[in-house]
């Protein structure tokens, strides 16, 4: 079982707690699995997508939030964009920025498939350049990109994020080397967990850290 799968980062019996899991929640639509097959066998970094479990949360997310707009950055092969836009309202949208467009053939022809393509906004750059000159505010924003930059997307999105919206960050347990000081050396480890910490004191903001896959911060906007 690779990283991405993992529902809580250490558990002794892992892999069973994996399984059972996925048996019991929602199935991956074969959509999905086609697209998580393609990823595997076409990226160098098939990690970097959301998993069955991780997918199946962000749609549960989405609708109980029941967002008109979301933002998503860091778009990759578009697994969770199409998690995303599973449950959203028949007028909502969502935005996606992806700096690299390498893998925009893959999620283009899946945004197609999907019969969802006309909720989806492609954007290709630098998501640090892009929000600014979004004119939107947001109920739900998803961040999964660079993790050095974590902190200057969320100080620039946070402004266009709605009173009670949501904010949810990937990786920020970084397969549990934040929790090892003498790791900090290490830019990704050290920009997560100053990230963390940022998050924790903002007192714009509520805050969870959530054990789920390789941790995911939730925070919603007072």
């Amino acid at each position: 079982m690779n990283n991405r799968d993992s529902v809580l980062p250490s558990s002794e019996n892992n892999d069973a707690v994996y399984e059972y899991v996925s048996m019991l929640s929602e199935k991956e639509p074969e959509l999905l699995v086609k697209l998580d097959r393609e990823t595997n066998l076409k990226t160098l970094y098939p990690q970097m997508m959301a998993g069955h479990i991780q997918g199946r949360f962000l749609k549960m997310i989405t609708a109980m939030v029941k967002p008109r707009t979301i933002l998503e950055i860091g778009t990759f092969t578009g697994y969770s964009t199409l998690c995303f836009a599973e449950a959203l309202n028949e007028n909502a949208k969502i935005i996606t920025i992806e700096a690299n467009p390498q893998w925009n053939y893959i999620s283009e022809k899946y945004f197609l498939e999907s019969g969802f393509n006309d909720k989806i906004t492609r954007i290709i750059g630098d998501a640090a350049n892009v929000i600014p000159q979004l004119d939107f505010m947001f109920d739900l924003v998803y961040i999964d990109a660079d993790k050095t930059n974590n902190l200057t997307y969320y100080n620039l999105i946070l402004p266009k994020v709605a009173v009670g919206g949501f904010i949810l960050i990937d990786n920020t347990l970084w397969s549990g080397k934040v929790t090892d000081r003498k790791l900090y050396h290490d830019k990704d480890t050290a920009a997560i967990h100053n990230f963390n910490e940022y998050v924790c004191s903002d007192i714009r903001v509520d805050n969870l850290l959530l054990p789920l896959r390789d941790g995911m911060m939730i925070i919603r906007k007072k």
